[in-house]
């Protein structure tokens, strides 16, 4: 099947789903929050190829996690990507999952999960249970009356602070999105956690011109060491001019609805030396607008210090 042809099978169908890895999907499906009249099973369109390209590396959304993280390429250039892929899941899943399966990862909210309970994103208007319920994995940055979930995919971070571009297909044609607005915040429609239409398929990712081939630093910290969520992440990327900063890039998981990029920290450090202080004033500057809840309060201390550490060990200051 060619990918119009699985765009067109399920754009016929009220309820129906594309298939790839199913990591997530088949989750799902279990536990009765999806129930899908139709898959399409796309793993044999051409779709797998990692390539350098005139601007960059294109990614087929096809690919798998484990195929992308241990690339040559993926790992000379953008060693990133390859740190937080291999901070997801457990080796199984990540021989399974695909790239675009990851993208559309669904978040891990008990309340999301649980069809007992209300929850805006699975039923819109049943009410969100996290907001007076058991939210300590949940948002500080972006979230709403409606919805204080988060994204859980440890890849979205890295691709968010690469500044990737998403390629989509569709029955009017191609499009592409920067990677940093296919995401949703989720605002009055929760149910919406990204721009993609239903009929439209993901294609590939491509990054630019490798920028940070070093000093750069996926720091995960969570419950446990293996295939558990993140509670905070942080993606650091710099450009190194012997001690001092020629440019950063930091993006947070596990704290909002989408990956959470802190441009303003990043450009406090633009120019800056590589020391602990010019770190800690960023980190300050990225809890700007965070808001906790009742069992979170703690993500308010430890996402800065995630920030300070990150910055530490991507720019090689062990004091």
């Amino acid at each position: 099947m060619e990918s119009a042809g699985a765009i067109r099978a399920v754009g016929r169908e009220g309820n129906a789903h594309f298939l790839a890895g199913g990591t997530n999907l088949i989750d799902l499906m279990k536990m009765g929050v999806v129930t899908p009249e139709k898959l399409v099973d796309i793993n044999h369109l051409p779709l797998k190829r990692i390539e350098k390209t005139a601007t960059g590396l294109r990614i087929g959304a096809l690919c798998s996690n484990s195929e992308v993280a241990d690339h040559p390429l993926v790992l000379r250039e953008y060693p990133l990507l390859s740190l937080a892929l291999n901070a997801g899941a457990s080796p199984q899943l990540r021989n399974m999952a695909t790239v675009g399966g990851n993208m559309m990862q669904r978040t891990r909210c008990p309340y999301f999960f649980d069809t007992a309970m209300p929850c805006n994103k699975r039923v819109p208007g049943s009410g969100c249970g996290a907001l007076e319920g058991y939210n300590r994995m949940h948002a500080i940055f972006g979230a709403s009356d409606k919805c204080i979930a988060v994204n859980p995919s440890d890849m979205n971070v890295a691709l968010t602070a690469l500044e990737a571009t998403v390629h989509l297909q569709g029955p009017r044609g191609e499009r592409r999105l920067p990677f940093a607005e296919f995401h949703r915040l989720p605002g009055d429609t929760p149910e919406k956690d990204n721009m993609l239409e239903k009929d439209e398929l993901i294609t590939a990712v491509t990054l630019p011109a490798a920028r940070f081939p070093e000093h750069v630093h996926y720091l995960k910290i969570r419950d446990r060491t293996s295939y558990a969520f993140a509670l905070v992440s942080v993606a650091a990327a710099l450009q190194m001019d012997g001690g001092n900063i020629r440019e950063a890039r930091l993006v947070m998981g596990g704290v909002a609805h989408k990956p959470w990029r802190l441009t303003a920290a990043e450009s406090f450090l633009k120019g800056k030396s590589a020391n602990e202080e010019n770190f800690r004033q960023a980190a300050q500057m990225a809890m700007q607008g965070a808001k906790a809840y009742a069992y979170n309060q703690f993500k308010l201390t430890l996402a800065p210090n995630a920030v300070v550490q990150a910055l530490k060990t991507a720019s090689g200051i062990t004091a």
